[in-house]
């Protein structure tokens, strides 16, 4: 009993010097608000748009959901089929797709 008291208290010490570290990081960066950043800017096509041109070439696949990257300004669009995962990259300032994955 007194063994399994001390290592719940290691255990705990550990965990709460760990906190301070944790509270301090920065924010994981939310890409959902650099889209919008960006669409309110004019820079990029909305979402909406790259799904209306892209969705229907894509026959017979299941849409996942989009990610966007604010760094390459481009929506990744992600499908899967038969247990095979499809990504399409577009260009979200112009709409274009870049490529299949």
């Amino acid at each position: 009993m007194q063994r399994i008291r001390l290592t719940f208290l290691g255990v705990l010490a550990a965990v709460s010097l760990a906190i301070p570290i944790v509270a301090g990081a920065n924010p994981p960066h939310d890409e959902q608000i650099e889209a919008r950043r960006d669409l309110r800017a004019g820079n990029v096509h909305s979402l909406r748009d790259i799904e209306r041109q892209v969705l229907p070439t894509m026959r017979g696949l299941q849409y996942l959901g989009p990610e966007y990257d604010p760094e390459a300004m481009a929506y990744r669009l992600k499908f899967i089929r038969d247990g095979r995962v499809v990504f399409v990259d577009v260009d979200a300032r112009t709409g274009q797709v870049r490529g299949h994955r």
